[in-house]
């Protein structure tokens, strides 16, 4: 761990501070090449990047994988494993459905027109599950049942083939699972790029989805506006709040666990009382050095001057992943700006990232601030629809053209008025 010490300076600068230092180790990321070449090369382009960067021994010598394969790996999982992967998905898809809510909604005004309001499913969704050497099926999970719950028909998946050149059984299974059939072995920016415009085998589609590195990042910011996407996940990050109370080893091993998803995860660990503090980063050094999963990530340690100083640091901080070891009964209720809050002892980050149901596709850099976890919002689009009678359009048309000619609309003001 590359372990620093913070001075309390107010929640704002600290919180600053500390993302500045997390950060210094990220390397710069241009996806701009890879765009050009995608659009100009399509699926051949495609083909050459998946080979460069995730299987040059074995490259894929097609985007599609047959549907088949996907069922064929679910069919052989482990029963043990099968079991985990259907709890895991029966309590997404709760917590999915619960966050759906009315399709549809109309009011009535004043002046008689009455203005609904539809929720719609998009056209298609891409969703991108990363892989290569690892293999992460919770993340299709986390984002196809989402957009199934949604209503979409089309749901497209992209996960980087490994060495071998091929996609993950676990994948696959879990593709399966979740009825995607539409499969490609594309990963990267590459991947995102093939979604958004199109190749000759990968149809564009109208949101992307999914979790992945800085490159992937990047390419879903570049073509946000062609496309809609979730969010700018970056790298992970676990914030703790810990006490007299908490155990040390518990936070220790949610910490390193955080660290397992790279050297670029910021895991911070906040208290009022310097000993709890001593005391956790003492074990997740130890726990650490004896776990050769677990990445050289940075630890920021920060006293605050009550727990009251925690909950503000953390709205200012707003961490992807917030443990509330310590807490005085009404701290988890002071959190505004988190992408998930794991509220007592036992709620390790580990139960949100797999099995509790809560989605592990969060917003990352700060970003708690003005969004949340993925759910089947991402995939809705809303429609209005205005119908105005004869009435309203005789009591609205006077005040539309008073503020049409106040705005230099003048022909605004004659279109509203002729319908007195």
């Amino acid at each position: 761990m590359r372990t620093r010490r913070f001075e309390w300076g107010g929640a704002e600068a600290t919180a600053t501070a500390v993302r500045a230092w997390a950060a210094e180790a990220a390397e710069p990321v241009d996806v701009a090449s890879i765009e050009s070449e995608v659009m100009e090369g399509g699926d051949e382009a495609v083909l050459a990047l998946t080979a460069r960067f995730d299987a040059p021994e074995n490259p894929p010598t097609s985007l599609p994988v047959d549907p088949a394969l996907a069922a064929a790996a679910l069919g052989d999982l482990d029963p043990g494993l099968r079991e985990a992967l259907e709890t895991a998905a029966a309590n997404v898809r709760a917590v999915a459905e619960m966050q759906l809510g009315e399709s549809r909604k109309e009011v009535v005004l004043p002046q008689g027109q009455k203005v609904t309001m539809r929720w719609v499913p998009v056209g298609a969704a891409g969703i991108y599950a990363p892989g290569g050497r690892a293999a992460y099926p919770s993340s299709v999970l986390m984002c196809a049942i989402p957009a199934r719950v949604a209503g979409l028909e089309r749901i497209a998946l992209a996960s980087p083939p490994g060495p071998d050149g091929r996609l993950h059984p676990l994948v696959l299974a879990a593709a399966a699972l979740c009825g995607v059939e539409e499969i490609y072995a594309m990963g990267g920016a590459q991947a995102i790029f093939a979604f958004a415009h199109g190749t000759e085998s990968v149809r564009p589609v109208d949101v992307i989805a999914g979790p992945g590195n800085a490159w992937v990042r990047e390419a879903k910011r570049r073509v946000y506006g062609t496309v809609g996407v979730d969010s700018l996940a970056g790298p992970s990050e676990l914030m703790v709040i810990v006490g007299g109370e908490t155990e040390p080893e518990w936070a220790a091993l949610d910490l390193c666990a955080q660290a397992e998803h790279g050297a670029d995860s910021p895991l911070i660990v906040v208290s009022a009382e310097e000993g709890a503090l001593d005391a956790v980063a003492a074990a997740t050094e130890r726990a650490a050095a004896e776990r050769p999963s677990v990445a050289d990530a940075p630890l920021a340690l920060l006293a605050v001057p009550d727990l009251a100083a925690a909950a503000d640091f953390a709205n200012a901080f707003a961490p992807e992943h917030l443990e509330l070891f310590e807490q005085d009964g009404i701290l988890a209720e002071r959190i505004v700006a988190a992408g998930c809050v794991f509220a007592d002892r036992y709620g390790a980050t580990a139960f949100g990232d797999y099995a509790a149901g809560s989605n592990h596709v969060l917003p990352t850099g700060g970003a708690g601030r003005f969004t949340g976890p993925l759910g089947p919002a991402a995939f809705r689009r809303r429609i209005a629809a205005v119908e105005i009678p004869p009435g309203a359009a005789a009591e609205l048309a006077p005040h539309v053209e008073a503020l049409a000619r106040a705005e230099g609309f003048p022909v605004h003001g004659e279109s509203a008025m002729i319908r007195r």
